[in-house]
């Protein structure tokens, strides 16, 4: 059984989404001086991973 258009855009989304709280965590944790901008980069993969995750189903 192969993945079809609707498990590749599950897994990108939850890659994004992985990626997106990795992304805040460093910049929280390790890197406070640059916390803002982590924190907006992250919130942008959260959304690219929420507007992936709508899509199944549709395209």
């Amino acid at each position: 059984m192969g993945m079809n258009k609707n498990t590749i855009f599950a897994w990108a989304s939850f890659a994004l989404f992985i990626i997106g709280a990795a992304i805040i965590l460093l910049g929280v944790l390790k890197y406070r001086e640059y916390a803002i901008g982590f924190s907006v980069t992250g919130i942008g993969f959260f959304a690219i991973s929420w507007a992936f995750n709508a899509l199944k189903g549709r395209v």
